[in-house]
């Protein structure tokens, strides 16, 4: 189990993370674009690629979920309840990797 604290926290100590609101819901952003987005009480999306969410989704499905906008498939809902902190920390990591600019991945 992770709070939504400690989610906030595991998402805000990426290089160079911000809050921010998004359509009454905290996102958390890197270079102004989101990979993360607390949706609820016990539930956080993170946009990781589509491979990353499948194998997320199949290696723990009691903890992940496919969310889907449209046709697109766009994250992978956390169920905080159940998670494992080293499970969102490397979902996030990989979600912000994405979505980082160079000059903070290192590149």
């Amino acid at each position: 189990m992770v709070s939504r604290d400690a989610a906030r926290s595991l998402a805000l100590q990426l290089p160079g993370a911000v809050e921010q609101d998004h359509h009454g819901r905290p996102s958390f952003r890197v270079g102004g674009r989101i990979f993360a987005t607390l949706w609820d009480a016990t539930h956080m999306n993170v946009m990781v690629d589509e491979p990353g969410i499948l194998t997320a989704t199949q290696a723990h499905p009691d903890a992940c979920a496919e969310r889907w906008w449209g046709k697109r498939l766009a994250a992978v809902a956390v169920d905080l309840e159940r998670v494992d902190v080293e499970l969102l920390r490397e979902l996030l990591a990989d979600a912000w990797e994405r979505r980082a600019p160079p000059r903070l991945r290192g590149g």
